[in-house]
């Protein structure tokens, strides 16, 4: 704010989106009643407050669950400049499922369906199935993803997130129920559903309800893609079960499906991140002499592995050979010597 009144001292002229910025500013520091005098005093100062302006305040109200302010805030959104929007309805229904109001959530996106100006979107969806899936409320987030298919509203990874949630909370079955119910009612493959909600699960570190899942998937005949395969690796690399990611491996094998070069490299890359470049080279052998041979990908990941490690003369001498057995390009070379400040470590690539 002082910032602004040197800025008018000195003869500048700060426009509706200066004062957004500092509606922002005060919002984000919770100086909400702030944020809200300089708001009223906007028309003072020769501005109308436009929809962003009004978002912006709506959004911490509804998110502090002051429900009273945020109303009388939304009765004044009407004309061109300041009727709600997408981000307007989006901010009301985030905030109503985050503090358990999800009815209400309901009755804010069919508002949002009746006002006919919006498509409908996953990300109005989301919050509301988050929401019921944390409170175990299967039918209505049965309900709620028929009613997206209905309107031709794509699932995203928000969705996934959700749907994550009841395999979190135990309830891998009934997350199993709502994936099958959506065999026939949407064009997209379910197989890709049951990934991305596994792919999800593992992104957090959150394996063994993700292999619930897939023993359910297998179950019902449907086969794991290599994705799913290197979601699960990650998963447990993420929780540094390198032993247990290893056997996966042979375990794949026991079932018929070869690892590919994306499972090696998810170990791999897995394996680097927590500095384990020992077990990452164990993988590169393994993988050779299995018939699968390394690309790029690997080999960049390894040489970071050794980086990561403090390891520089030896990275660099290790792109060096690399590129002259011609299995790096001189472009990832000349990057990854760069990025790393590695020029010199190991002379010119020849």
């Amino acid at each position: 704010m002082r910032l602004l009144d040197d800025i008018i001292a000195k003869g500048g002229s700060p426009n509706l989106v200066s004062y957004n910025v500092i509606l922002t500013g005060l919002c984000k520091e919770d100086r909400i009643e702030e944020a809200m005098q300089l708001f009223r005093d906007l028309p003072a100062k020769g501005f109308n407050p436009n929809v962003v302006s009004y978002n912006i305040l709506l959004r911490s109200l509804c998110y502090e669950g002051r429900w009273e302010e945020a109303n009388e805030l939304l009765a004044e959104m009407d004309g061109d400049e300041r009727a709600p929007s997408m981000v307007t309805y989006n901010i009301l229904i985030g905030s109503l499922s985050l503090h358990w109001r999800t009815d209400q959530a309901l009755e804010v996106l069919e508002d949002l369906f009746r006002d006919g100006r919006f498509e409908p979107r996953a990300a109005s969806y989301n919050p509301i199935l988050a929401s019921l899936c944390k409170e175990r409320k299967v039918d209505a987030v049965i309900k709620c993803i028929d009613d997206m298919i209905l309107r031709s509203c794509s699932p995203n990874e928000g969705t996934y997130n959700a749907i994550a949630v009841l395999c979190e909370e135990g309830m891998v079955q009934e997350a199993f129920s709502i994936i099958q119910s959506l065999r026939n009612k949407q064009d997209s493959s379910i197989h890709n559903f049951y990934s991305d909600v596994i792919s999800s699960l593992c992104k957090k570190g959150n394996t063994y309800p993700a292999f619930q899942l897939l023993y359910e998937m297998t179950s019902c005949g449907f086969t794991p893609d290599p994705y799913t395969y290197s979601s699960l690796i990650r998963g447990l690399c993420l929780e540094r079960m390198f032993g247990a990611a290893m056997e996966f491996f042979r375990v794949m094998e026991e079932n018929g499906h070869q690892p590919d070069i994306d499972n090696y490299n998810a170990l791999v890359l897995g394996l680097c991140k927590w500095r384990r470049t020992d077990l990452s080279l164990e993988v590169f052998k393994m993988m050779i002499e299995k018939g699968q041979m390394p690309n790029e990908t690997t080999y960049t990941i390894i040489v970071e592995g050794i980086i990561y490690e403090q390891e520089k003369e030896l990275a660099a001498a290790l792109l060096k050979e690399l590129h002259l057995r011609q299995v790096m390009s001189r472009r990832t070379v000349e990057r990854l010597t760069m990025q790393y400040d590695l020029e010199g470590l190991s002379g010119d690539i020849a």
